[in-house]
């Protein structure tokens, strides 16, 4: 290891220390994302719900994860003579938005046919339930601004609860009052409603905007808590099947490295060490090698070689010999290039070498011309010759 290695490993070190120590002191943020988890701690969490709502029921709770269609699916009994769902109470589900499926949806009908209820807390309902209980909402809320909340049964208190962190502008702005008994509403409006029974069939549906009045942060807060322990109560002393489908897991990570994750200074020196690495292996961890010497390639002298040769031949006025070499080296680059015949130079030599060469056929038939004529001359040519016959033989190999 190089003294200059273990300065570069020394001074990671340092900062790893240096950002450690520095982190330590600093308070740890809070997360105010809204998990509605069971298992969150976190402000917007459910964990506390999750431990109290037995109590605030005062019933037995039965958490499932699977969606409602699902375990109600499972739970129906299909008997000829029964044709019942083998479990009797209410379903609860909590959550930001909504998380129900059409298919669930549905399923959610028959069961509350068959005497059960339903209570939905969310801030966006499933469009099928909307649409089949004739129901719509509206949003009209400032994210400065706090909700004030009340129940209209005035047996359970005319106390206001007010509401702000993840609190939803979303109310019900129409609905069939034949059916619908209003039992809550917020900003001390009556024309803003924001919890409903919906009687269907044997059973009721109660809808709810405002789920974050079930967070660990508001059942924390002054008296919030007796806000939700009113809103359940209206599906207490029965059993409650509660749906907290992605709230058992969905903040735990599955990645060994989720502890290191989670605490801040780990992170951060997790990511040094990453890419200190990388840092390490691109500047140090490259293979070293001798500097490569550039060998100049030998000069090709057959070109020289063979001007050489040309101007002997024409300074010598042998222009027969000329032109015979340049024919050769003609018909040569034919064959190599082309790999056509060249024995004899007719008009299926003239067809093939026009098809593969591209070149125009008019310059290949002067060529092959010239070249017979050559071969069919029995007086000795003239430096004219030589200039016409080089001149075609350039135009089909240039």
């Amino acid at each position: 290891m190089t003294g200059k290695v273990k300065v570069y490993i020394g001074l990671l070190v340092l900062l790893f220390a240096v950002v450690i120590i520095l982190d330590i002191n600093q308070p740890k943020p809070i997360d105010w994302r809204p998990t509605y988890s069971v298992n969150e701690k976190a402000p917007l969490g459910l964990f506390i719900l999750d431990n109290e709502i037995e109590e605030l029921l005062d019933a037995e709770v039965t958490k499932f994860q699977v969606t409602p269609y699902e375990y109600l699916e499972a739970a129906y009994d299909y008997d000829s003579l029964v044709k019942d769902y083998a479990i009797k109470g209410s379903l609860l589900a909590i959550s930001q938005s909504n998380t129900i499926d059409d298919e669930s949806a549905k399923e959610l009908f028959y069961f509350a046919s068959r005497a059960n209820n339903v209570l939905l807390s969310m801030k966006s309902f499933p469009e099928v339930v909307l649409d089949s209980l004739r129901i719509e909402t509206r949003n009209s809320f400032s994210l400065t601004d706090s909700i004030a909340l009340r129940l209209a049964n005035s047996n359970l208190g005319t106390q206001k609860y007010y509401l702000k962190e993840d609190a939803a502008g979303t109310y019900f702005s129409k609905f069939d009052t034949l059916t619908t008994t209003v039992l809550g509403y917020q900003d001390a409006d009556s024309s803003r409603v924001n919890f409903i029974k919906v009687h269907y069939n044997s059973g009721d549906f109660y809808l709810h905007t405002q789920p974050a009045a079930f967070t660990n942060f508001h059942l924390l807060k002054g008296n919030h808590h007796q806000y939700a322990g009113k809103v359940l109560s209206y599906i207490g002393n029965r059993k409650v099947f509660w749906y907290a489908k992605g709230q058992f897991d969905d903040s735990i990570s599955s990645s060994p490295l989720r502890y290191i994750f989670s605490q801040p200074a780990l992170a951060w020196a997790w990511y040094l060490f990453v890419f200190g690495m990388l840092f390490f292996m691109i500047f140090h961890a490259k293979r070293k090698q001798r500097i490569v010497p550039i060998i100049v390639p030998l000069a090709n002298t057959t070109v020289e070689f063979a001007k050489t040769i040309g101007n002997l031949y024409y300074q010598e006025g042998d222009h027969n010999t000329i032109i015979d070499k340049k024919i050769i080296y003609f018909l040569e680059k034919i064959r190599t290039d082309y790999l056509i015949d060249t024995a004899k130079l007719d008009n299926d030599f003239i067809r093939k070498l026009h098809q593969k060469s591209g070149k125009d056929i008019f310059d290949i038939e002067r060529v092959v011309h010239l070249i017979n004529m050559h071969r069919k001359s029995h007086h000795g040519s003239v430096e004219s010759d030589l200039i016409q016959i080089n001149n075609a033989i350039e135009k089909i190999t240039l």
